[in-house]
């Protein structure tokens, strides 16, 4: 089985930086697109950057200008960078992988259990 490991949640206080890892653990031969999606407090679940195994990434206006996704194909980890963070910010953040190949079997999804990010002063 695939799974997703997330980490670097935690408290932040407003202005500042958090760094959040997600590596894909399995058997595995390939992913498409690795990226990240949060759901803050009475909010729908949103994305938040995704990249493709190609480079091409995509942001949230919201974040854009603020967070920087990159990915280490080789190690199946795709990481957020988070800067200037602010309260709105505060939410659980969900790594997600897609067209996860294995040796066995094609994931079409596969989602992390996500880790809590909370920025507050």
């Amino acid at each position: 089985q695939v799974q997703l490991v997330e980490s670097g949640g935690g408290l932040v206080q407003p202005g500042g930086s958090l760094r959040l890892s997600c590596a894909a653990s399995g058997s595995i031969f390939s992913i498409d697109a690795m990226g990240w999606y949060r759901q803050a407090p009475g909010k729908q679940r949103e994305l938040v950057a995704d990249l493709t195994s190609g480079g091409s990434t995509d942001y949230a206006d919201s974040v854009k200008g603020r967070f920087t996704i990159s990915r280490d194909n080789a190690k199946n980890t795709v990481y957020l960078q988070m800067n200037s963070l602010k309260p709105e910010d505060t939410a659980v953040y969900y790594c997600n992988a897609d067209r996860v190949l294995t040796e066995q079997y094609r994931y079409l999804e596969v989602w992390g259990q996500g880790t809590l990010v909370t920025v507050s002063s």
